[in-house]
C-alpha cells in the first residue's frame, strides 16, 4: 500500500477496523481483570494480538496518507463485567465486532487488502468461537442475516 493512491472507501474501511481494534484492546484490559489461569493466558494473548493489529492498521493508514483514528479515552461496555462469565461474554462481543469491522476491508477493491481483511476476519472469528465454545454460521454478520434452512 505504500505510495499507492488509496480511495476514501478504503481509508474508511481501514479506519473502521482500527476503531474496532482500539475498542478490543480496551475491552480485553477490562475482561482480563476478571480472568485467571488459562482464560487469563488466552485473554493476554488476544489483547497482544489486537495491539499488533492496531499498530499494523495505523501504519497502513499513515502509508496511505491518512491520519489514523485515535482511541477513545474510555469505552461504554455493552454489559457489566464482574466475573469470568461476563468477561468471556465481553471477549466474544469484542471479537464479533472486530470480525464485522474487517468485513469492510474485505469489500475494498485492492486484492491484497481484501486478503488482509479476510485473514483478520478469520482470526477474530476463531477467537470468538474459542471464547463462545462453538462456531456460528456467518461470522461478522448479525444473527438472522441469512436463512439457514
Amino acid at each position: 500500500m505504500s505510495g499507492t493512491a488509496v480511495g476514501p472507501g478504503t481509508v474508511s474501511a481501514l479506519q473502521a477496523a482500527l476503531a474496532a481494534e482500539h475498542a478490543a484492546v480496551y475491552g480485553y484490559g477490562v475482561a482480563g481483570a476478571y480472568l485467571s489461569g488459562p482464560a487469563m493466558v488466552t485473554a493476554t494473548a488476544d489483547w497482544n494480538a489486537h495491539q499488533v493489529a492496531r499498530d499494523t492498521l495505523e501504519t497502513m493508514l499513515r502509508q496511505a496518507g491518512a491520519q489514523p483514528v485515535a482511541a477513545a479515552p474510555a469505552y461504554q461496555l455493552p454489559h457489566k463485567v464482574n466475573g469470568p462469565v461476563s468477561a468471556a461474554k465481553l471477549a466474544v462481543l469484542l471479537e464479533n465486532r472486530v470480525t464485522a469491522a474487517y468485513l469492510g476491508v474485505v469489500a475494498v477493491s485492492d486484492p491484497s487488502l481484501r486478503q488482509f481483511g479476510a485473514r483478520a476476519m478469520a482470526t477474530a472469528a476463531g477467537r470468538a468461537a474459542s471464547w463462545r465454545g462453538r462456531t456460528v454460521a456467518f461470522p461478522g454478520f448479525p444473527p438472522g442475516t441469512f436463512s439457514t434452512r
